[in-house]
């Protein structure tokens, strides 16, 4: 990883991990178990990955090299969306994982009952972040809807998760694994690029540059997802390896071997820069950081 793309990341984790500092309950704020349950969750140590791409997309479309001012409240939501699928995602009904950014999950260390409600509540304090950003009226409500579809249930997040359990031990087709990453993983990504976009005042035409971008990035980000599962250890993922494979759960590499996988990222990767192409020496941080999402060891 280049030393650039290294300050990025950095620099986007700790304006995000202050603003998240700001917007969650202290934990000890009665009731003080679902509080400290959001905060063992939210401040596990994740790369922050939507909320950097928020970022640099609000930073591209900007034009002057510098962040709108409050754009690491929407980087915080988008966070704790992204927390709120993972605390579910890891609970024995679903993936019944004990594993997450090499911690104890959720429901381990606070019980299953604490881990939904907290899921819930880190869930419902992003929305009361969004209702307070700091851009004109339009956009947040722009933004608001944007986020909704992107975590519901037709084409979103939630779908995508039922799609997925739904597909276990199913022999997987190219097609049903396209539908789940597109859904599970790529539409948040996706809606963490747009919405900086429109944050930072973009067009139409900006914002749909932005929106085919991250589609492409964020399935190419997913295929790596699936790819690490297999070919990592548990220890350098952070999260408990192999259980795709044990599964049968529908993967990229399932249909179409590592190889391929690995050469499919690249291309999608590749296919989203060219989006970029009409805003210049402005995209390269954007850019960077998409290279890394295929780039990565974990």
């Amino acid at each position: 990883m280049s030393s650039d793309v290294q300050q990025i990341l950095r620099s986007g984790v700790e304006l995000t991990d202050r603003a998240l500092e700001r917007l969650l309950p202290d934990s000890n704020t009665i009731p003080t178990s679902i509080h400290r349950a959001m905060r063992h969750s939210v401040f596990a140590g994740g790369k922050r990955l939507r909320p950097v791409l928020c970022m640099e997309s609000a930073r591209m479309l900007a034009g002057n090299g510098e962040l709108p001012a409050g754009i690491e409240d929407l980087g915080a939501a988008l966070e704790m969306l992204h927390t709120y699928s993972l605390v579910h995602d890891d609970l024995p009904a679903l993936d019944n994982d004990d594993l997450r950014r090499g911690k104890p999950t959720c429901h381990v260390v606070f019980g299953e009952a604490i881990a939904i409600l907290c899921g819930d509540a880190l869930q419902t304090q992003a929305y009361q972040t969004l209702a307070g950003l700091r851009c004109p009226p339009a956009a947040t409500v722009a933004i608001l809807g944007e986020i909704a579809r992107a975590t519901g249930t037709v084409e979103g997040m939630i779908g995508g998760q039922v799609m997925d359990l739904e597909s276990e031990h199913l022999t997987p087709t190219a097609e049903l694994v396209s539908a789940i990453h597109k859904a599970k993983t790529g539409a948040l990504i996706t809606t963490s690029v747009v919405t900086g976009g429109i944050y930072a005042g973009g067009d139409a035409s900006a914002v749909e540059h932005l929106r085919v971008f991250g589609q492409r990035a964020g399935l190419a980000f997913q295929i790596i997802d699936d790819v690490l599962d297999v070919t990592e250890s548990s220890e350098h993922l952070g999260k408990t390896a192999g259980k795709d494979a044990a599964t049968v759960k529908a993967t990229w590499p399932a249909v179409y071997g590592v190889d391929q996988s690995l050469k499919d990222a690249r291309g999608l990767i590749d296919a989203a820069f060219k989006e970029l192409d009409g805003f210049g020496a402005a995209a390269k941080p954007l850019k960077a950081v998409a290279l890394y999402l295929v780039e990565r060891k974990h």
